[in-house]
């Protein structure tokens, strides 16, 4: 049979996943519903252990446009990284700047890693946040307990 090779990711094959990904977030994120210049909105943020979806809303809930981990190019266990976090919401931002969004209600749901980056990254954009809301689902009942074992 022969020896096995390990192929292993040069720096040239790390720094060209590292563009692709750069570039896909760069790609115009396309509008699902075309809404005039809209001054305020909102970022619903879904963070979960294995990926993060932003979505931007109009005030009455009307999704505007969304982007995820997956969307812009990571795959497998990087979407889950405050990193790919911070890049979705650049992305989001890039389109909320061509719509002319100034103030921003923020919604964060779930328990990923990349709740704090995504707002970090859309507060460093400059836009005025005028709340963050944590709407993380909470248990309240619990489960059903186990029957009473007989013997």
């Amino acid at each position: 049979m022969g020896k096995k090779h390990v192929i292993k990711p040069t720096e040239e094959a790390s720094l060209k996943e590292q563009e692709k990904v750069e570039q896909a977030a760069k790609k115009e994120v396309k509008a699902a519903i075309p809404i005039g210049k809209a001054k305020e909105g909102r970022v619903c943020i879904s963070s979960s252990y294995n990926n993060t979806i932003i979505t931007l809303t109009d005030l009455q809930g009307r999704v505007i446009s969304w982007a995820s981990a997956g969307s812009i190019g990571f795959k497998g266990a990087k979407k889950a990284t405050p990193f790919a976090a911070s890049k979705v919401a650049e992305t989001l931002a890039q389109t909320m700047q061509k719509l002319g969004m100034e103030k921003l209600d923020i919604l964060v749901k779930g328990v990923g890693g990349g709740r704090e980056s995504a707002i970090r990254s859309l507060a460093a954009k400059g836009f005025d946040i005028t709340s963050i809301t944590d709407a993380t689902p909470l248990p309240h009942g619990g489960c059903r307990p186990k029957k009473v074992r007989r013997v």
